[in-house]
């Protein structure tokens, strides 16, 4: 079995996005390898724990994947006032391991975006609209490398447990896992008026608390943060576009905040979300003004920390995204296309810390226990499509018994991901999106 055919088997993603094929993407040669330990969302600690449990093996699969991809450097990027991880990595790195080096990224938001990876390790700038393998970079983060180097299927995720509940905490749970069991197993909810968000509190999404018991834990989540029903990021998440569009034209006051600290308008990219903002506001919609929304990574800097209006213009932008690729329009760069870095842009960054004081979650940034817990459950809803591509088509039946690790549904040939039980016991409902297994 190849490298990258083993990869596929395990059904290996990207765990910290939005879980493109890990064989597909590594299907390539590069010229550098970047290991993403930055883990710029506030409140999330998984990597951190990942990286501190799991140096070694943190290594020598990265050391693998550069071998694959004939990589010339390869670099763990991890965020510099991480002392206690770093330490750890240099003790575990070998005298023969030249190759490997650390780097070390300031505390600012969104450090682990990948464009913003390529420019703060090999000071290069992404062209607009390609991806960081057009400069000859492959970057791939923590979670991934350890599913990889583990050489097992992907069946459980280690997550961060955190905001309202009274135990945060880090746990491994089977995929597949409701959520409400998740939150149990840290000590239950401190208050009783809460939603979630799964993922962190910049680009995470909201899971009402009536959904939290139906809703899963996938390959690619890594957080689950509950915040009080009235906190403004949980009232930010029930806006609809057409609200926002409102606000747009009634109180939009074009100071262009949201593009002065942009991280891509900053990394030289023509983004500029108050020109969407503007014409959004006065109904002049045009191909002219509203194609720079295509650039838009979806930080959230824009509307959770720039705007002193509080208005949305990631949500602005990633309506407009949408309708413009359904209708089949693409970024097509032009010499015009190509600016300079801006020259405030290390003056310009957001410190997590002044971050997380602006969101209003100073009070949730407590330490995670050094432990890791795991909750085994009763059953498990594993979702036939936790990556990008197609879905996986079950490969058993109802009444079957299966093993942790066992496949139990596949994509063939085409761009997705394997699926695999995460539970010993029976299969207890297949349908077109899900499989249920029942412990034995």
């Amino acid at each position: 079995m190849t490298f990258l055919e083993g990869i596929k088997k395990a059904g290996v993603v990207g765990a910290g996005g939005a879980g493109f094929p890990t064989h597909i993407k590594l299907d390539t040669q590069a010229k550098t390898l970047i290991i993403n330990g930055i883990e710029c969302e506030p409140l999330l600690k998984t990597d951190k724990f990942l990286i501190r449990r799991f140096s070694e093996a943190l290594i020598q699969g990265a050391l693998a994947i550069g071998k694959h991809l004939k990589a010339q450097d390869i670099v763990i990027a991890i965020k510099e006032k991480n002392k206690k991880e770093i330490e750890q990595l240099q003790r575990c790195l070998k005298p023969g391991e030249v190759s490997l080096k650390i780097h070390p990224v300031g505390d600012f938001y969104p450090a682990g975006d990948e464009q913003m990876l390529v420019r703060e390790v090999m000071a290069e700038t992404v062209a607009p609209g390609k991806i960081p393998l057009s400069k000859g970079v492959v970057i791939t983060n923590v979670a991934t490398v350890l599913d990889i180097v583990h050489q097992q299927p992907v069946t459980h995720r280690v997550m961060t447990i955190g905001g309202e509940v009274n135990q945060p905490c880090l746990i491994k749970v089977p995929i597949g896992t409701d959520l409400q069991s998740c939150i149990e197993a840290a000590g239950g909810p401190k208050i009783s008026d809460y939603h979630a968000l799964t993922g962190g509190p910049m680009m995470g999404q909201l899971c009402p608390r009536s959904e939290l018991s139906r809703t899963y834990v996938t390959k690619t989540m890594g957080g689950l943060i509950l915040l009080p029903s009235h906190h403004p990021i949980i009232q930010h998440h029930h806006l609809s576009i057409s609200h926002c569009l409102k606000r747009a034209a009634s109180v939009c006051i074009q100071c262009r905040m949201c593009t002065d600290l942009c991280p891509r308008y900053l990394n030289g990219h023509p983004l500029h979300p108050h020109l969407v903002m503007r014409s959004v506001a006065f109904g002049k919609i045009t191909m002219e003004s509203s194609k720079s929304a295509l650039l838009c990574c979806a930080c959230g800097i824009c509307e959770h920390f720039a705007c002193p209006m509080g208005l949305s213009p990631k949500m602005i932008n990633e309506s407009v995204k949408s309708t413009l690729m359904q209708g089949g329009v693409k970024w097509v760069n032009t010499e015009e296309a190509f600016q300079e870095v801006h020259p405030q842009r290390s003056y310009r960054k957001i410190p997590t810390e002044r971050l997380i004081q602006r969101l209003g979650l100073s009070i949730y940034e407590t330490d995670v226990p050094e432990t890791l817990q795991s909750l085994t459950p009763d059953k498990v809803v594993i979702p036939l499509k936790q990556h990008i591509g197609v879905l996986a088509k079950p490969v058993v039946e109802n009444g079957d018994k299966v093993v942790v690790g066992q496949l139990i549904a596949s994509v063939g040939t085409d761009l997705g991901s394997e699926i695999h039980s995460s539970l010993d016991g029976t299969v207890k409902k297949v349908e077109k999106d899900y499989i249920m297994v029942e412990r034995s």
